[in-house]
């Protein structure tokens, strides 16, 4: 079935907090959303954001970032006060997140919160629920937290031997003299999770369904790696062998060096991918659809020696293939799957990629270069695959428009047929071409809707700073653009509409005729049969 999405990081929702969460605005998006003959709303990964603030590089791949909690809601049931939330800084510009101002004001205001709910008594037992059902890592992420705060927020391997190294003596002494900080990380877990059900659920009310990332890999400062480092090419004092990266290429003569461990597949194969199983499990916990980042990993991944400065002397190496996504589906059943297959693509990716049956990626910026023969061209798509004007890494449509050479630019407007000059109505013709694709889904990111530049971009790859700041300003998603968006989403037969269910096989000549004749002897039998008088099968 053909259906239609937005993609809309919940941190650029415009909140009034300093960045996006699950807030009024996130229930009115879904509004929007249904307004717009949408089906999907495509998010960034969930977990809590560290050093560079990258949700990719989150201090746990199982929680939720206490960023996303609505204030608002904490003010209606009582928590907090409105003085109380707006007496703090939380940055000068609606349109940025200022993720300094944010450390800084978020958690003072959440733990004034989390006191007045242990003194309120209320909710406890769906407190404690809680926490015993996601205990398996609940537990460790909040005292790696709590830890990790008592230390001044340095990386783990920096912290004493007793706490690096999980000694059982160690960690109950914590428990004693940090037991309130870790129980104020459990707390922030309940109601990130409390308050994304609410909008989880009103959207699948409304016919929308969520697609969540899940990164291939976790960073090496969370609670992933500190609780289980045998999941991981660590040495025997937890120091990482090698870390995953990308080759040398075109974009980079020295490759990408990205930094996070690699995982020791023999072990995870060893105990049955039950750690990824379990991640899997908690990620359908948040998303109906998991868009799988670097997917070309499980088949081969960049292996660079931990300690070199630059990508270049890493090798490739073998990864489990589809035999952790055979046990997934043992597991799980039929998971709702996206592959992230952009990049060099080899034949073996391809063979799993086909063998697992998961849709790949189309990016149509990718499909426009010097010759002109792209395999991202739409003539080149196929139906089971999930096509993109664009990605969070990419320029906005407007702003990779506005970058183009002279001959790439005539290319689009040739292939796309648009007689505009004007960037807005270029950037509008190059979306309703992603609409025309045969793929099953199309998937647009929210500022090519409104148009927006490359200052509203989320993320570039290649720089460390200034990403994952840029929020939609209130009231910009309006209703005449909700109907702009229908009107192309109906054009192309992208209202999704559920499958019919299959009617009854037609009955067979024989079985009709079978049936007939019963009918025949019955009426025959009760009209043959004196009136008062019964029936042998009513003797019987």
């Amino acid at each position: 079935m053909r259906a239609s999405g937005i993609l809309y990081p919940v941190s650029s929702l415009p909140t009034r907090y300093g960045i996006g969460g699950f807030s009024k605005e996130a229930f009115e998006f879904v509004d929007f959303l249904e307004k717009a003959g949408q089906s999907f709303w495509q998010v960034l990964p969930f977990g809590p954001t560290g050093y560079g603030d990258s949700p990719y590089q989150s201090f746990s791949t199982f929680a939720g970032n206490p960023y996303f909690i609505s204030l608002d809601q904490l003010v209606e049931e009582g928590l907090l006060t409105e003085e109380e939330c707006k007496e703090v800084y939380w940055g000068s510009n609606p349109e940025y997140v200022d993720y300094g101002a944010l450390y800084e004001g978020r958690f003072r205001v959440l733990k004034k919160a989390y006191r007045r709910f242990k003194e309120s008594g209320s909710e406890q037992k769906e407190f404690l629920a809680f926490c015993k059902k996601e205990k398996d890592w609940l537990e460790d992420y909040c005292m790696f937290m709590a830890l990790k705060e008592e230390n001044g927020g340095k990386a783990w391997n920096e912290w004493d031997l007793p706490y690096r190294n999980r000694e059982r003596s160690a960690l109950a002494v914590a428990e004693e003299v940090i037991g309130e900080t870790v129980d104020f990380f459990r707390f922030q877990q309940y109601e990130f999770m409390k308050q994304w059900k609410k909008v989880h659920e009103y959207a699948a009310s409304k016919g929308i369904r969520i697609i969540g990332d899940i990164p291939i890999y976790v960073a090496f400062d969370s609670a992933d790696t500190w609780a289980h480092p045998e999941m991981f090419e660590f040495d025997e004092d937890n120091v990482p062998l090698k870390v995953a990266g990308c080759p040398p290429d075109a974009f980079s003569a020295t490759g990408q060096l990205w930094g996070n461990p690699i995982y020791n597949w023999a072990y995870l194969k060893k105990h049955c991918y039950h750690w990824w199983v379990r991640r899997i499990e908690r990620c359908l916990e948040f998303y109906d659809v998991i868009r799988i980042d670097h997917f070309r990993g499980f088949d081969e991944y960049y292996a660079v020696p931990y300690g070199d400065e630059t990508a270049e002397f890493g090798e490739w190496e073998k990864g489990p293939g589809m035999d952790l996504f055979r046990t997934v589906r043992e597991k799980l059943g039929d998971v709702h799957i996206i592959a992230e297959d952009l990049g060099y693509i080899t034949p073996s990716v391809r063979e799993l990629l086909a063998e697992s049956g998961f849709p790949g990626m189309k990016v149509l910026q990718f499909a426009f270069d010097e010759s002109e023969s792209s395999l991202y061209l739409p003539y080149h798509h196929i139906t089971n695959c999930v096509v993109y004007t664009g990605t969070h890494d990419n320029m906005t449509t407007r702003g990779w428009i506005e970058s183009l050479s002279d001959h790439d630019r005539d290319f689009v407007r040739r292939y796309i047929n648009s007689i505009y000059t004007d960037y807005g109505q270029f950037t509008w013709d190059f979306i309703r071409e992603a609409f025309r694709s045969v793929a099953d889904l199309c998937i647009v990111p929210i500022q090519d809707f409104l148009v927006k530049g490359n200052e509203a971009r989320i993320n570039c790859p290649a720089v460390g700073s200034d990403n994952w700041q840029w929020r939609v300003t209130p009231h910009f998603l309006t209703d005449e653009l909700a109907d702009s968006i229908y009107a192309m989403t109906k054009l192309y037969g992208r209202l999704y509409q559920e499958p019919a269910e299959e009617e009854p096989a037609e009955e067979t000549a024989e079985e009709t005729a079978e049936e007939t004749a019963e009918e025949t002897a019955a009426e025959t039998k009760e009209a043959t049969t004196p009136e008062g008088q019964e029936t042998e099968d009513e003797l019987r």
